[in-house]
């Protein structure tokens, strides 16, 4: 390989960042989890076939015997399922990373002599599971590179890779939207058309969000004309919102950029600071109205916004799914699959390690058909039952439910996102096995046709608006001044084992899944503004609701729906030199108008609230 990806400056140390290597080969790039481990990563995602080499080049400047460290991860301690090893010129070093029982850390891989020139590194994958490497470091001297994650490490980094310490100047824009989800797509073409120069934030290389081809639900919810608009599917599944921003001239989108600091000027947010995930070139945008779309609340908790997490006990609000005591459950994280009966016999390695998760069960219901399809059946295997088999409503109810397949409810969602992803891997990977094992003749030719790295995310922290929206509000359609828009949905609580119980605690408990009355019911500005950030409005599943409410209101067609509304109430702040509060005080029909423009609803919502029906699915 010509190419020379990393240049060594005099006798300095040499960091090589995996994700900044020249070709990944087969290993794909995962930076979901950055700000807990410190960096993107290259993921050997071979589903139990190893993965082709990852390669780049570097130029040595000076000759000499270096010290070589491997940033890396046992996944699996004692069973080391993601064992890989370095080739340095095509020669693997005697070493093997990925298998000494710690979690991300720097492994020493000996020493080695380096003649001045080219050298090509190679990661070559030896199991095709989910083996994992961060960086390369390369030293004259003996001193291993700093493990924590944090300002220093940060530094370090910055420091090797020849990175400004102050992040670039993206420029001013009147609106900033974090997070490309479905809310966040249909804020930003939403605003864009009405005339605001916009920048969308996105920390995935693909837009949607959960309905992105990387992960692949539909978007349920309230259907609006701008959501079938962004949701149309290209041939490979993607969605048309990425052609459809990049054709509007005021919209600027900053794909697989992750945001690390909110700056503040006492209430209001005066910019935001974000990563890339490819070169980490770290960059700053200032704005006049900010929109969290990111599903995950991260602007107000990096901003200090007022937010809410968990379960709020019954006396709370009387609300009849709630639990007496508040707790600190929430809906987990799902991971989706896709198997297939291949032409011929598909082996499969043994994988105690998953086993130990799995157990016995056997059963691989619940996949997704294709991209914006999902609870398909799945083969099964032995007397294991198809648990759990709930119904909703009606005797024909059952199905096989894709959201059966979750985990992390009991964990800290910012913290243990990683953790939760390869807990499912396991699940999945061992409940393979066991179908194959207990019906080796009916299922020799089974395989994995497709399993997702990104898991389908569930609830994190919501925020404290100006009013909090509850179960009872939804289900007795309470009436409110400043309804905006309508949402569609059904009660949909996903019930978690109670913590260490549960034979297969990577599967729902229980769904509470109540239709209600399948009537529409309405949404109030005031859920769509933070209580103590002037200019910071949000739309999506962390809106201002309790977690029964939330079970409703968080389809992600609903959240199209909170995008137009935040984008027109942005474009009227702007106009107005006012927060959204003042907006709701003194410009709030104006407001109506705006939305009702957008929607394409000719009615007054408070006058005449929507009374059709919605189809309800599960989900």
């Amino acid at each position: 390989m010509d190419h020379i990806s990393h240049y060594q400056n005099s006798d300095e140390p040499l960091l090589i960042e995996a994700e900044d290597f020249a070709d990944f080969g087969g290993w794909v790039l995962d930076s979901q989890f950055e700000a807990i481990m410190g960096s993107p990563y290259l993921l050997a995602h071979g589903l139990g076939r190893p993965v082709a080499d990852a390669r780049t080049t570097i130029q040595i400047t000076h000759a000499g015997t270096y010290h070589l460290w491997v940033r890396a991860k046992d996944w699996v301690p004692d069973h080391h399922p993601g064992r890989f090893q370095l080739l340095v010129n095509d020669v693997a070093l005697p070493i093997v990373f990925g298998a000494n029982n710690q979690d991300w850390s720097w492994q020493s891989g000996g020493t080695l002599q380096l003649d001045a020139g080219k050298a090509s590194l190679a990661l070559h994958d030896l199991t095709g599971f989910a083996g994992r490497c961060d960086a390369i470091y390369l030293s004259l001297n003996a001193t291993a590179p700093p493990s924590g994650v944090d300002d220093v490490s940060r530094a370090w980094r910055r420091a090797l890779r020849g990175l400004p310490d102050e992040p670039e100047d993206a420029g001013d824009f009147d609106v900033v939207v974090v997070g490309g989800g479905i809310s966040g797509c249909s804020a930003a073409l939403a605003a864009t058309r009405l005339g605001q120069r916009v920048a969308l934030i996105h920390d995935r290389p693909v837009l949607g969000g959960n309905a992105s081809k990387e992960i692949g639900l539909m978007p349920r919810g309230t259907q609006g004309a701008l959501l079938r608009e962004l949701s149309a599917r290209t041939e490979d599944g993607d969605l048309a919102a990425l052609s459809l921003l990049k054709a509007e001239a005021n919209a600027s989108l900053f794909l697989e950029h992750r945001i690390i600091a909110a700056e503040r000027e006492g209430s209001r947010i005066t910019a935001i600071q974000t990563v890339s995930a490819r070169g980490g070139h770290e960059r700053r945008f200032g704005g006049r109205i900010f929109i969290d779309t990111s599903g995950v609340a991260i602007l107000g908790v990096l901003a200090g916004a007022e937010t809410m997490f968990g379960r709020e006990a019954q006396a709370e609000y009387g609300e009849t799914y709630a639990p007496e005591e508040a707790d600190a459950m929430h809906h987990g994280n799902t991971l989706f699959f896709r198997t297939r009966m291949a032409e011929h016999p598909m082996p499969f390695p043994d994988v105690p390690w998953a086993i130990e998760v799995s157990k016995d069960y056997a059963n691989l219901s619940g996949q997704l058909i294709k991209t914006g399809e999902e609870n398909g059946p799945g083969p099964a295997a032995g007397a294991n039952p198809s648990t759990p088999e709930f119904r909703f409503g009606r005797k024909n109810d059952v199905f096989p439910a894709t959201h059966f397949w979750e985990y992390g409810q009991w964990l800290d969602p910012y913290t243990s996102g990683e953790l939760v992803r390869d807990y499912l891997m396991r699940a999945l990977y061992g409940t393979f096995s066991n179908v194959k094992r207990l019906e080796p003749e009916a299922h020799a030719n089974l395989e994995f046709e497709w399993m997702a790295f990104v898991a389908a995310q569930g609830e994190f922290r919501r925020y404290r608006g100006d009013y909090i929206l509850t179960e009872q509000d939804i289900r007795h359609h309470k009436r409110f001044d400043d309804t905006l828009i309508a949402n569609d949905g059904s009660f949909c609580v996903h019930c978690a084992w109670p913590e260490g119980e549960g034979k297969y605690d990577f599967r729902l408990m229980d769904w509470i899944f109540d239709m209600r009355d399948q009537e529409a019911y309405e949404i109030p500005f005031r859920c769509l503004y933070s209580a103590n950030i002037d200019n910071l409005m949000m739309a999506g599943k962390h809106i201002s609701v309790t977690h029964v409410a939330g079970s409703a209101t968080k389809l992600m067609g609903n959240g199209a729906q909170h995008g137009v509304a935040v984008a027109a109430a942005a474009a009227l702040c702007i106009k107005h030199d006012t927060s959204p509060r003042g907006l709701l005080k003194a410009h709030f029909d104006e407001l109506r108008a705006s939305v009702n423009a957008l929607t394409g609803c000719d009615h007054d919502l408070v006058a005449h609230p929507p009374t059709r029906k919605f189809t309800a699915v599960p989900g």
